[in-house]
């Protein structure tokens, strides 16, 4: 049974007890890892990151030197299942969470069967590595928004809609959650370990450089005088700044520790009004940024991709208290003002720890 909890009375954020906790995550370089390893560590945990190595130049992992920040950091291919279970069962963790995916959309139709691989059997692959293991109370497992079955319908998914996924990636997180659930009841439960899945909205923040985002191209091609081209400009999304996801995710963490019915499936997206069309986001960003170029594609242009896209986040709210706290022109402002400064010569950890301090003070 599922934990069903009215606006439970909560402490102030942190509250110490991440201080010398035992935290393994996986895609500790990766953009969303880079920052919950900093958030972590400001809370004193004793972390222990697993992932591929940093992808491109620049990338955050670098910038922010998170390899300073963590106890022990490994370079692993998830899908490598004897390397990974060794790495974890040395580590010991109380604490697990996964974030290390192959997280395009586009990049899934070029490599369908390396998304797949890692987002399925890499997935499986740490479940599996956990069974036997008496040290771990919580595990976060993060998927995706897009792993609902979209019927582009007006009304935002709730964690008992179906799931589906027309692109491979979709596809591959839907599949990652069923098997995420068979180890949960077949196993892990069994084990005292609290599993839950968190299914965050699209994420903007400083220090994303990945291929095919929209703050990321944005950034890239106005630093450089051109324009940037928008394939479908009406699509809509539940935009939210990355440290929204990250605040739910350890708020999650924490209550699976203390308390296994908390197990399930969480939303962690914006308020309603700030799921919007990718042409609002960008007319936000070119307002902060002070120039750009844009040229709208007509909605056609490449493979499939959702038109409307949506979550509830009544049950995060409800359960866990965790509700969204920067609206969509702060999350924009911040975002861009992160990579002005950082483009300026300001320290990447720097800038992080500032929007971190500042989060917090909102909560």
């Amino acid at each position: 049974m599922e934990k069903m909890v009215t606006n439970p009375p909560r402490k102030q954020f942190g509250n110490g007890f991440w201080k010398d906790k035992s935290v393994l995550l996986t895609g500790h370089t990766g953009f969303k890892g880079s920052w919950l390893t900093l958030w972590l560590s400001r809370l004193g945990a004793k972390t222990t990151g697993i992932s591929l190595p940093p992808v491109g130049t620049p990338n955050l992992f670098e910038l922010s030197a998170i390899q300073t920040t963590v106890q022990n950091s490994h370079f692993c291919d998830i899908r490598n299942a004897d390397q990974l279970k060794k790495l974890i069962w040395d580590a010991r963790p109380e604490i697990i969470f996964h974030l290390a995916a192959q997280p395009l959309v586009r990049a899934s139709y070029r490599h369908p069967l390396d998304t797949f691989s890692t987002n399925v059997m890499g997935t499986a692959n740490l479940l599996e590595a956990l069974r036997g293991l008496n040290c771990v109370k919580s595990v976060v497992m993060v998927t995706t928004d897009k792993v609902y079955q979209n019927r582009e319908w007006l009304w935002p998914y709730r964690e008992v809609d179906a799931l589906g996924g027309h692109d491979p990636y979709s596809a591959s997180k839907a599949a990652s959650e069923l098997i995420i659930a068979s180890y949960r009841d077949a196993f892990l439960a069994g084990q005292g370990i609290g599993v839950a899945t968190a299914r965050a909205g699209n994420v903007i923040g400083g220090g994303d450089w990945s291929e095919d985002r929209l703050i990321p191209d944005a950034v890239r091609a106005w630093a450089s005088g051109m324009a940037l081209h928008i394939r479908r400009p009406d699509a809509v999304r539940p935009w939210q700044h990355v440290l929204e996801p990250l605040h739910g995710y350890m708020r999650l963490a924490e209550d699976l520790f203390n308390d296994i019915s908390y197990a399930g499936a969480y939303n962690f997206g914006p308020s309603a009004r700030d799921a919007a069309s990718v042409r609002t986001v960008i007319d936000l960003a070119r307002h902060t940024f002070g120039q750009g170029e844009v040229v709208y594609g007509d909605g056609h242009e490449g493979p499939h991709e959702a038109g409307l896209l949506a979550l509830d986040n009544s049950k995060s709210h409800s359960v866990l208290d965790v509700k969204p706290k920067w609206a969509l022109p702060e999350t924009v402002r911040r975002t861009m003002n992160w990579y002005r400064a950082q483009a300026e010569s300001h320290d990447g950890a720097a800038l992080c720890h500032g929007e971190i301090e500042a989060y917090e003070d909102a909560l």
